[in-house]
């Protein structure tokens, strides 16, 4: 479908040579709501205070770093034969969340360790943070008309994006064409994640429970909605890299679930238990 409209800026603020755009503005956001909600679970739990923030001081450079480099691994192609340092070139775009899961997750198996804390109590605990970070970390995306599905049809429109408000469906008309807004489908997505994951914490005691069905609720989402995307990496042709990981995050979260229940480790207490 044909369209025509203003993109919002993606500078949020210049002072003087520095510019500070909406993209990081959102991350940082959504990293401190996160951050927030994962202190106040913490808190009531009666751990220290500074447990989270002192995890995320290690966690956040990490993951950035390690979706960086699983970003250009899958892209390597383009990167050959280009300037050197363009592989360390951030603000240019390019970092995948399955590689900052990554890194995020050898990051807290080495802080739990050092701090003799229980893995699975801190990823629980984080769970529902961390899928409300990218929740909100995908409005990022919309600023840089990023992370969109292919062309919406005509009949599309009239049956179910019109009803989007005009700031949506204005941003994704990119080149004189309306795209879908895939990063509105995952968003609403993992708000209703969040949202399970919550509620999950608040009935179900099982340890570990609540960050394998995070592994599990986000990974059905992505792999539905990476199918509409137009910027996938892939593995081959035709196989994409972010489904092909849902498929198998599904599949280790469900038999986890099944093997620490018959091992009887989801009902184990969280004091010096060990990954």
């Amino acid at each position: 479908m044909t369209c025509s409209a203003p993109a919002i800026d993606r500078v949020f603020l210049e002072l003087g040579p520095f510019t500070v755009y909406w993209y990081g503005v959102i991350i940082a956001t959504g990293a401190f709501l996160g951050l927030w909600l994962a202190t106040r679970e913490a808190d009531r739990l009666g751990l220290q205070k500074d447990t989270f923030v002192d995890l995320v001081v290690f966690a956040i450079p990490i993951a950035i770093i390690s979706a960086r480099i699983y970003y250009v691994v899958f892209e390597w192609d383009r990167y050959v034969g280009a300037q050197w340092w363009e592989v360390f070139a951030v603000w240019k775009g390019g970092i995948a969340i399955h590689g900052a899961l990554i890194g995020s997750a050898i990051t807290a198996i080495i802080f739990t360790r050092v701090k003799k804390l229980s893995f699975w109590q801190i990823t629980d605990i984080a769970a529902p943070s961390l899928i409300l970070g990218q929740a909100i970390g995908r409005w990022g995306n919309f600023m840089n008309q990023e992370a969109h599905g292919g062309p919406v049809s005509e009949a599309t429109y009239q049956n179910v994006l019109q009803y989007l408000p005009d700031f949506i469906t204005n941003q994704m008309c990119i080149g004189g064409i309306l795209y879908h807004p895939t990063f509105l489908y995952e968003s609403v997505w993992n708000i209703l994640g969040m949202i399970f994951l919550l509620i999950l914490r608040r009935y179900n005691p099982r340890r570990g429970e609540i960050f394998l069905s995070y592994l599990i609720w986000y990974s059905v989402g992505r792999y539905f909605i990476e199918g509409m995307r137009t910027d996938s990496l892939y593995i081959v042709a035709n196989l994409r890299t972010a489904q092909v990981i849902s498929i198998l995050l599904v599949l280790v979260g469900i038999a986890l679930i099944i093997y620490r229940r018959k091992a009887g480790l989801a009902n184990k207490r969280y004091d010096g238990e060990k990954v």
